[in-house]
């Protein structure tokens, strides 16, 4: 995505990436962590702030510090960073909420020229309960995104 992002850390494998939102609330510390699901290359994208009290993902917490676009665009350039070391991975992603599941949505329908031009991208209906491609518009309750073949 073509938009301003925060640097991010990551350990060798490129599963686990930290990065702070900076903004009104303060330096917030946010990790995104793609974990492998036991289905053959496909890995799930957690994200949210950092608790350092458990040491675990909230994904449940709202930080409200004015920089959501920049703070979803690095979690974007996270997928392309661990696509680049992962090239047949398939990355499952769903919000906490109907309410993030949403804001996913509406984040990858803004992006979509730009992300389908490096990514296949699916989307798990509401109805229907079936994998299609994204759809400007339709309602999903997940999303599949894989590196397209070059």
């Amino acid at each position: 995505m073509n938009k301003p992002k925060y640097l991010y850390k990551s350990e060798d494998c490129l599963r686990v990436y930290e990065f702070i939102s900076e903004g009104p609330k303060g330096l917030i510390k946010k990790m995104v962590q793609y974990t492998y699901t036991g289905t053959e290359n496909v890995y799930n994208l957690a994200f949210g702030d950092y608790n350092e009290e458990t040491k675990t993902i909230d994904d449940f917490s709202i930080t409200n510090n004015g920089d959501s676009i920049k703070v979803l665009a690095t979690v974007a350039s996270t997928v392309y960073a661990f696509t680049e070391k992962h090239p047949n991975a398939w990355i499952f992603a769903t919000g906490s909420s109907n309410v993030r599941t949403r804001l996913y949505r509406m984040g990858i329908t803004n992006n979509l020229e730009e992300i389908k031009a490096d990514f296949d991208i699916y989307g798990l209906t509401v109805d229907d309960n079936i994998w299609e491609e994204f759809i400007i518009g339709e309602d999903y309750e997940a999303f599949l995104i894989t590196k397209k073949k070059k």
